[in-house]
């Protein structure tokens, strides 16, 4: 897989939900070469249009830009920061965290709790709460407020490394996606019909800016791309693993939120075969995705179906994907564009 330089930064910049700035500004900037025309909405999704041979019916892409994040909600008489979730997180995985909170400067905090050596036998045993845990910022709180103020949003702090044939980063969920309509765009020459690949907000906390978008673009094709779990480590029953890492890009028939169009799952296999793209099917019973946007937001609904990128250690900060599954994402997007009008769309 080329071009992991793009794929460190694009994961490692901040972007929490609805404060999307920086890795907007980043996308804007690395797309405009590429494609004929980029707008921005009032929400601030991007969409970056190709115009195809054929203007009759349009295609849309969705790759969210946002990441699991924070808010400041509070901050102590000791400078202690409090906070709420922006997107979903278990818990423990706060636990020894670095994070930077985004204020009139970055200032780096640590997730702290309280000590195993002054817990009680009741305490060691509970389930933590999001609430046990408190930012802490190494300063006193007439420091820590020349920087940082209640609202500002606050990102996980964690480099992207490679392992293997793995990347291993924060936010590969859902930057890899970010990544992948980049490159596709990157090798998108005239396509069939109009083009609309469109980087989304806040769909951590509720697939908000996909609806938007959407409605604006009334596509009659659609396609999702996002992570998806991989659980295929060890003690996981195999009706759990939804999929593996290696084992190729995943074709979504459904997640909690769509059941994708049955022709669109079907499209998307014939054309990996054709192709010679591995893949393996995804059913993912929980969670959902900006497909469901894609899907009902266009007046009749839109021919819908997703892309998904099998992730190990989903919404931690050792997120893990495979290259060769990444490629095969890229490979199989791009067919799937320039091959649309070859299918028998019909009931």
């Amino acid at each position: 897989m080329k071009n992991i330089k793009l794929l460190k930064e694009i994961c490692e910049i901040a972007g929490a939900p609805g404060f999307e700035k920086r890795i907007r500004e980043m996308v804007i900037k690395e797309v405009t070469p590429m494609v004929d025309n980029v707008s921005l909405d009032n929400m601030g999704n991007v969409t970056a249009f190709v115009k195809g041979k054929d203007s009759s019916k349009k295609i849309m892409i969705a790759a969210h830009m946002d990441e699991i994040g924070f808010i400041i909600t509070h901050i102590d008489e000791e400078g202690f920061g409090r906070f709420h979730t922006l997107g979903g997180f278990d818990p423990k995985t706060l636990t020894a965290q670095r994070v930077i909170v985004h204020g009139k400067k970055d200032l780096i905090g640590v997730m702290g709790s309280k000590p195993i050596h002054v817990m009680s036998a009741e305490e060691r045993n509970k389930v933590p709460k999001t609430t046990d845990y408190f930012i802490d910022f190494g300063m006193p709180k007439s420091e820590v407020e020349k920087y940082i103020e209640v609202g500002n949003p606050v990102t996980r702090d964690r480099e992207l490394i490679e392992m293997g044939d793995c990347v291993n980063c924060k936010s590969i969920d859902n930057r890899v996606s970010v990544f992948i309509l980049l490159e596709t765009l990157r090798k998108l020459k005239n396509p069939p019909f109009d083009v609309y690949g469109v980087f989304t907000v806040q769909e951590e906390v509720g697939i908000r800016g996909a609806q938007v978008a959407t409605q604006e673009i009334q596509p009659d094709f659609s396609f999702c791309l996002d992570t998806t779990i991989a659980f295929d480590v060890p003690g996981a029953p195999a009706h759990e693993k939804v999929t593996e890492l290696g084992k190729g890009t995943a074709i979504k028939i459904m997640d909690s939120r769509t059941i994708c169009d049955y022709r669109m799952v079907e499209y998307l296999k014939q054309t990996a075969n054709k192709h010679k793209i591995t893949w393996q099917n995804e059913i993912l019973t929980a969670g959902g995705t900006d497909t469901s946007a894609l899907q009902q937001m266009t007046a009749g609904g839109s021919i819908a179906g997703a892309i998904s990128i099998p992730t190990r250690h989903i919404h931690q900060v050792i997120e893990m994907a495979h290259k060769n599954d990444i490629k095969g994402s890229i490979d199989l997007l791009l067919n799937a564009i320039k091959d649309i009008k070859k299918f028998d769309w019909n009931f």
